[in-house]
């Protein structure tokens, strides 16, 4: 089972979810998106909550009053985090999140640490936590199926956008090429001109040589 969360802190609103227990952590870690984001308690057992970014979106700027929302239904899902203050929230994109053999069904490290940010919450906001909580819907959907689908979407998107960039490069080389042939007809026109003015300054000049000879005769 899935819980997902609404938070409308931002336009359009965010999405959020989380696995109930370890097993639903696996499964998320398995198929997550690269445009999600995961958000986890720092040195303690939490749930692992995931923001799902729109397109364009990212994830090291998020807003302020969504990070806030985040961190805070983080903490509550914490049950040892939950009676705590001045924790730290820790959050990565969700492709740097790393499985290696041995590890605990749910457990994680990462790829690079530097990815890693952190947000400190200072105490529980039940109003937050409230707000969120009344948005919450339970699912069970087929994790694997929905990244496939999400998949072919992407490569749909992806070769439509490789057709544009293909007609945009032909555009562009006969127009490259139009430029070019109306340099050459240009250069071939002024030729042709100075041959014609040429002969016609050795025509003059023949003739005043003839007219000066008939001058002299």
């Amino acid at each position: 089972m899935v819980f997902y969360f609404t938070s409308n802190v931002v336009s359009p609103s965010a999405k959020v979810y989380m696995g109930k227990d370890k097993y639903e952590n696996e499964e998320l870690i398995k198929y997550g998106w690269p445009e999600d984001v995961w958000f986890h308690v720092d040195k303690l057992s939490s749930a692992h909550v995931y923001l799902r970014l729109e397109p364009g979106q990212s994830w090291d700027s998020i807003d302020e009053g969504l990070l806030t929302d985040l961190a805070q239904l983080t903490k509550a899902n914490s049950i040892e985090g939950n009676k705590k203050s001045n924790l730290t929230i820790i959050y990565t994109p969700w492709s740097n999140l790393k499985k290696t053999q041995g590890m605990e069904t749910g457990q994680v490290t990462f790829f690079r640490n530097d990815m890693v940010k952190r947000v400190h919450v200072k105490e529980r906001d039940n109003g937050i936590v409230n707000r969120l909580n009344k948005t919450k819907i339970e699912r069970h959907p087929e994790l694997a199926e929905e990244k496939v689908e999400r998949d072919r979407e992407l490569r749909t998107v992806q070769r439509e956008a490789d057709r544009k960039r293909r007609q945009a490069e032909l555009r562009t080389q006969e127009e490259r090429k139009k430029e070019v042939a109306s340099r050459s007809y240009s250069n071939i026109f002024k030729e042709e001109e100075m041959r014609s003015n040429k002969d016609s300054i050795l025509g003059r000049s023949n003739l005043d040589i003839n007219a000066l000879e008939e001058d002299f005769m």
